[in-house]
């Protein structure tokens, strides 16, 4: 597969030009790469008018992923901002609605504000720890059928940052049925289109979905893609050029498309082939760390998340464990640890894991759970709340106080409150048990 965003740079980096044009390290600097690093200079195309080396490049991705594929250079964060904005543009209200996982990205809560939509939260069902939110058909339908206003769209996450994966193909057909777009934010799952059985969200039947790339396949960090269906509205497609550039820097990484495009070859060229051998790895470690004893969760095949406190372990002094013994996981909190891996890492990689995880002994289980999530009440919109003045109190004295905008920890970077939402004590507890200590409430 050609590789155009690459052609080009390497042939610039190698000219003996004098690059009167941006950046400041004219090529030359510190770190190395320097001579990669362009701009948009004559040849090089533009990232949100794109009619060259880069448009070019994404239809290679397109034909990859048999989807309309657009680049981000910003992660999935500004992909999801994107995909808001496109579903407001076919809403015929002026305050567009839309319906969405509580456990949905900080950047959907803020693009939501800023776009002035009315969200009703889907919520998980009581006792499950607030990252996670398992949308049934079933419980969608009953939403969708006794709305009084229908949304504009279903937003959801699916994998979430646990592991755990929604029915995408049951929930795309209840959208359907009511006229609504389904949109997924698979951030974590771009590699799942590759699978022996693509378990993609568009192949699923969503309409729209952002996965980062830089997550699970070989690309630097904000590399991403904005996927729309071949099905969708024509109105998604001629506008989502214009909907990334309106949250979009002017100037995207050269150095993050040229990964992405050489990524392409990468996924051509034996991909599917390794990714299931690897899997097949993995699952074997799965099965031997339960037979060890370990209660992992979520069905995401390339994530291993241990529930630590049923194996007797603050997750965070678990993740100490694991750091000292050399393996770095993506995730720790109070109950689970968070382990991504790909088909980068080799065989001996998937050994030295077990050996350290097989040597931590086991201990009497934590019985301590977090708090139970509740609903919050409601004071005001997302959008109301991001235009207050607002203060930082002390979480405790925020109890009876209106959330100015959404508090998260990060990682997931999922709200635990959003905006305009009141903090009870409950909600408040919640707070502190993820360590928050302070919260913007407005004045």
């Amino acid at each position: 597969m050609k590789t155009p965003i690459r052609d080009f740079i390497r042939e610039y980096s190698q000219s003996d030009c004098i690059r009167a044009h941006m950046p400041g390290h004219k090529g030359k600097g510190l770190l190395g790469f320097e001579s990669q690093d362009i701009t948009e200079i004559c040849g090089a195309d533009s990232l949100y008018e794109a009619n060259g080396i880069i448009a070019e490049s994404e239809k290679n991705a397109g034909a990859l992923f048999g989807t309309h594929t657009f680049y981000s250079t910003e992660g999935s964060s500004l992909c999801n901002r994107a995909m808001l904005y496109l579903c407001a543009l076919l809403s015929k209200d002026k305050k567009p609605r839309i319906f969405a996982s509580r456990n949905a990205h900080s950047s959907f809560a803020s693009a939501a504000a800023l776009l002035n939509f009315e969200v009703e939260w889907l919520f998980p069902k009581k006792g499950d720890s607030y990252i996670s939110c398992n949308i049934t058909a079933e419980s969608l339908e009953e939403r969708l059928e006794f709305a009084i206003h229908k949304p504009v769209a279903v937003f959801v996450t699916s994998p979430d940052y646990l592991g755990n994966m929604l029915d995408i193909r049951a929930l795309s057909q209840v959208c359907h049925r009511y006229g609504v777009l389904l949109i997924v934010d698979n951030a974590h799952g771009a590699y799942l289109k590759f699978l022996p059985e693509s378990r993609h969200p568009i192949d699923l039947g969503a309409d729209m979905c952002c996965d980062s790339a830089h997550k699970t396949l070989p690309v630097l960090t904000g590399g991403a893609y904005l996927h729309i269906s071949p099905s969708a509205n024509e109105l998604l497609l001629s506008h989502a050029k214009a909907a990334m550039a309106l949250f979009g820097s002017s100037s995207p990484s050269y150095l993050i498309l040229e990964s992405l495009d050489v990524n392409n070859e990468y996924l051509a060229s034996g991909y599917r082939e390794r990714l299931a051998d690897f899997v097949a790895l993995v699952r074997d470690l799965k099965t031997k760390l339960m037979e060890f004893g370990y209660k992992l969760l979520g069905d995401e095949p390339l994530k291993i998340t241990i529930d630590t406190a049923d194996f007797g372990y603050n997750g965070g002094e678990f993740a100490s464990i694991l750091t000292e013994k050399g393996i770095i996981p993506e995730y720790a909190d109070r109950n689970f640890i968070v382990l991504m891996l790909t088909e980068q890492l080799k065989n001996a990689d998937l050994s030295r894991i077990e050996k350290v995880l097989t040597s931590i002994q086991k201990r009497e289980a934590i019985n301590i759970k977090s708090p139970v999530v509740t609903e919050p009440k409601v004071v005001m919109s997302l959008g109301a709340a991001a235009k207050q003045p607002f203060k930082l109190v002390p979480t405790d004295e925020a109890v009876g106080k209106v959330a100015a905008f959404g508090v998260a920890v990060c990682p997931p970077a999922v709200d635990i409150v959003a905006g305009g939402e009141l903090i009870s004590e409950a909600v408040a507890d919640v707070l502190k048990y993820y360590g928050k200590d302070t919260v913007a409430v407005i004045e």
